[in-house]
């Protein structure tokens, strides 16, 4: 998910992180996923082959019925929700890429959507940190409040160094094999992100309205970026909400409405802040009230509200 333009009372501290090129690196010992994924499974293992044969039915019976109400690897039902909070992201993304090698669309969706979050602190853990101390000392305006949206990043992404690749082609990689496996915010990212699974005026449109027809909240923000600037002059999307900066801002407030978490201590929020440098001077902002605020002028509040109103109602009654 791309971040936003930069809008008028937002407060930018990229170009000052950009001057900063101290480079540092962690070093010591990481379980890798497989390795991680090997531990797990050895001790239970280990366990039921000393237990009596009773004990091993038992088991069997109670997993059978778990299954239905939960996911393996320690997932919840809600696979999205652990994204949110203060989820060690590293452990997070270890679970879901078990699931995600098994054909489970919406984990490997996850996993992209975790290695989009940590990938400017995974690049240079150690620079990373450097940063944020030259940024508090610098005592800018906006530096308290960028620092800290980073920290609790780093906080939440400590496993990752690196080594692991936390980079561009690793993000659309992932999300092309969660497209190819059905996960409708994974296609509709590939098409914002101008790497469409295919590249039709048809497929274009309906892609669009399968979003639409979906209500899903994650496949709203995901193609919100695909809908704004980029789409002007695209006669595929004709009589869509599409083709500039309100068009996108709109995609983005509806996925609020329909349920993606867009409150103060978001994952959105503190993405944008973090990773994008764009920073709500006031901290107990949600992303609606932030654009309302920042982005959009009283005269246009109306025209956005209509705009998020088609969105999120149902087309053709449906």
């Amino acid at each position: 998910m791309a971040l936003v333009p930069t809008l008028k009372t937002w407060l930018l501290v990229v170009p000052a992180l950009a001057l900063l090129g101290v480079v540092g690196y962690r070093a010591g010992g990481h379980v890798r996923p497989a390795d991680a994924g090997n531990a797990v499974d050895e001790a239970p293992v280990t366990q039921v082959a000393a237990a009596p044969v009773q004990a091993q039915q038992l088991a069997r019976q109670l997993l059978s019925i778990e299954r239905g109400t939960t996911i393996a690897s320690g997932l919840p039902l809600d696979i999205r929700a652990d994204i949110e909070g203060d989820t060690d992201l590293y452990a997070y993304a270890q679970r879901l890429q078990l699931q995600a090698g098994n054909g489970n669309a919406e984990a490997a969706w996850m996993v992209s959507r975790v290695y989009d979050y940590c990938a400017t602190y995974a690049m240079d853990p150690g620079g990373y940190q450097l940063d944020n101390a030259l940024l508090t000392g610098m005592g800018m305006t906006a530096s308290p409040t960028m620092v800290q949206a980073r920290e609790r990043v780093a906080r939440r992404c400590g496993g990752f160094v690196s080594s692991d690749g936390l980079g561009r082609q690793l993000i659309l990689a992932q999300r092309v094999q969660a497209a190819k496996a059905g996960n409708l915010a994974a296609e509709a990212s590939l098409f914002a992100e101008g790497q469409p699974l295919q590249d039709s005026p048809t497929y274009r449109r309906g892609l669009v309205e399968r979003v639409m027809d979906s209500r899903d909240p994650e496949a709203y923000m995901a193609l919100s970026t695909g809908m704004g600037q980029r789409a002007s002059g695209d006669r595929a999307l004709d009589g869509l909400v599409a083709g500039d900066q309100f068009s996108e801002l709109a995609w983005r407030l509806a996925a609020c409405e329909l349920g993606m978490a867009c409150g103060p201590d978001s994952v959105l929020m503190n993405n944008f802040c973090a990773n994008g440098g764009i920073c709500s001077q006031d901290g107990g902002q949600d992303f609606a009230t932030f654009v309302y605020d920042a982005a959009v002028s009283r005269q246009g509040a109306g025209k956005m509200k209509t705009l998020v109103e088609k969105l999120i109602k149902q087309r053709n009654g449906r």
